[in-house]
């Protein structure tokens, strides 16, 4: 691309962000100025009743419009529109956790599906009893690491297993991390810092997939972070292992700027801590509770079918709250 190219795609983005600010604004003062011809139609007498008929609705109005203008002002996170790498693993509770995870995983999946993304598995390990070891999937569509940023960190469930003859409940977590996909310019990774090696791929129980070396993983040695990828080719494994590393590396650098920025405050919803447990899903009585929110939803059934609209629409409204709030401090 040549640099005209690039100027032209960027002012092309920036407009893009733009347009919806100055559509707000100028809705405000067309409102603001609405009113006023309303009020001094007041003086009027054969003006006056339609001016105090329509005069209660538009000030109804104005608290709306001038919320609207304060949410498009708010600073935007530049990763909101990018695709997202979707991680899950089992935490407490050994193969109740791993099969927790895999719900976790289907639900991700029906939601993504209900808003028409696509849901690409990276790498995947099942458990013997068909639940997830290990699952990192990037989802590409409209919106997608704005409405599921806020996945990030613990999930506990509270259930008595298929495995459990007593009917006692059990609680065991999963872990999610949800990582906005990192570009090149973002994260420049030495080839001197990493490690690659190449190794036979495998499935569930251990069992071969094929017979070649196709299997490719990369470890980076400054962080220690290791990605593997197990898909047929060894080339493309070799590119997406490179796009979940630069995820990873990217999300680190997001969130050391996340906490310089946050020193002085911590912002429950989105802190982004992997080890903070965010939500408990209570099977025997249909309830699902956002811990950061104080949410609870008894729709238990409709949540784990990937009905997650209403908990991710309260996390960005209380998101967007905390972030209004700092505005006016």
């Amino acid at each position: 691309m040549s640099t005209g190219e690039g100027d032209i795609a960027q002012l092309g983005r920036e407009y893009s962000d733009l347009k919806p600010v100055v559509d707000q604004i100028r809705d405000w003062e067309q409102l603001v100025e609405d009113i006023a011809e309303a009020e001094a139609m007041l003086g009027d007498p054969e003006m006056r009743e339609l001016a105090e008929e329509e005069l209660p609705e538009m000030r109804a109005r104005l608290p709306e419009l001038e919320h609207a203008v304060q949410l498009s002002l708010l600073p935007k996170d530049a990763a909101d529109g990018r695709p997202a790498m979707l991680e899950i693993r089992p935490g407490t509770g050994g193969d109740e956790a791993a099969l927790f995870a895999g719900d976790l995983a289907r639900m991700y999946q029906r939601y993504c599906e209900a808003r028409g993304w696509r849901w690409e598995v990276i790498e995947e390990a099942m458990s013997e009893l068909g639940g997830v070891r290990e699952l990192v999937v990037r989802i590409e569509g409209d919106s997608v690491f704005a409405r599921m940023k806020f996945e990030s960190g613990v999930h506990r469930v509270q259930r008595v297993p298929e495995t459990e003859s007593g009917g006692r409940i059990h609680t065991s977590a999963a872990t999610v991390a949800v990582l906005p996909e990192a570009e090149e310019v973002d994260i420049n990774i030495d080839p001197n810092e990493i490690r690659i090696d190449t190794m036979r791929a495998s499935g569930a129980g251990g069992q071969h997939v094929n017979t070649t070396d196709s299997a490719v993983r990369i470890t980076h040695i400054p962080s220690g972070i290791v990605v593997t990828s197990s898909e047929k080719s060894q080339h493309r494994n070799r590119e997406i292992a490179m796009e979940v590393l630069r995820a990873r590396l990217f999300d680190l650098e997001r969130q050391k700027v996340a906490d310089e920025r946050s020193a002085d405050r911590k912002s429950q919803v989105g802190s982004g801590d992997r080890s903070e447990r965010i939500r408990t899903y209570n099977f025997p009585q249909g309830r699902m509770t956002d811990h950061r929110i104080g949410l609870t939803l008894y729709k238990l059934d409709q949540i784990m079918g990937g009905d997650l609209d209403e908990i991710v629409d309260a996390l960005t409204a209380e998101h967007q709250a905390t972030l209004l709030a700092e505005m006016d401090t």
